[in-house]
């Protein structure tokens, strides 16, 4: 059984999320923490639970979503992953994060690819990965049948979208990607979100006014 636990860092209010199993071993998915505050808030998370993690695993590269991946990697010797298509999103935040307020922004490297139809394994469970863009052109998605619960990133909140706006962005991508990908899923599915709180499946079908 995958177990979630969700800190909110940054300026941005950020969902960063650490699933684990019975194992311990545990996926840093959109490290977000930034200066020595959240930096600890998560090391004393996963030193209290016992925790091995063994990848970063991020839905797409924009600035607040991959804030402390450098010191993910560095604190646990960790791998980074992300699609392809996330590079020149991730190169480019250097350019511009010291204009939101983050100078000593580190870039990662990236030392695996997230390919849809591909799996992220960790302990005794597994992730499906699902190709999502229209918030960013290489957004992905974490899916657990299993569990049923899915990890959204920046592509669908409660009763809201992820914007369209930033370079890569497109509004009809958006949208046929939460149909074609998520909206198929089954309705009690648990839905964690880039920002704000969690939703599910059939709660978005009914209420989301963008649907």
């Amino acid at each position: 059984m995958i177990n979630i636990a969700v800190f909110t860092f940054n300026l941005f209010g950020e969902n960063t999320y650490v699933l684990y199993d019975e194992t311990g071993e545990a996926v840093l998915v959109d490290p977000g923490n930034y200066g020595r505050e959240e930096n600890e808030r998560l090391a004393e998370f996963i030193q209290q639970e016992k925790l091995k993690p063994v990848l970063i695993a991020n839905t797409h590269a924009h600035v607040d979503h991959v804030l402390g991946v450098a010191y993910a990697k560095n604190r646990w010797g960790i791998p980074f992953a992300l699609h392809r298509t996330e590079e020149t999103v991730l190169r480019s935040v250097k350019v511009y994060a010291p204009h939101y307020g983050y100078p000593a922004y580190e870039e990662p490297e990236i030392e695996q690819w997230l390919e849809e139809g591909q799996t992220v394994k960790f302990g005794n469970s597994s992730l499906d990965i699902l190709f999502v863009p229209g918030h960013a052109p290489g957004h992905v998605a974490f899916y657990s049948a299993e569990d049923k619960m899915l990890i959204a990133g920046d592509v669908l909140f409660r009763e809201s979208i992820g914007r369209t706006d930033l370079p890569g962005g497109s509004h009809p991508t958006l949208l046929r990607s939460i149909r074609e990908k998520f909206f198929v899923l089954p309705d009690d599915t648990l839905v964690y979100p880039g920002h704000g709180p969690a939703t599910t499946i059939g709660y978005e079908k009914r209420h989301n006014p963008f649907f």
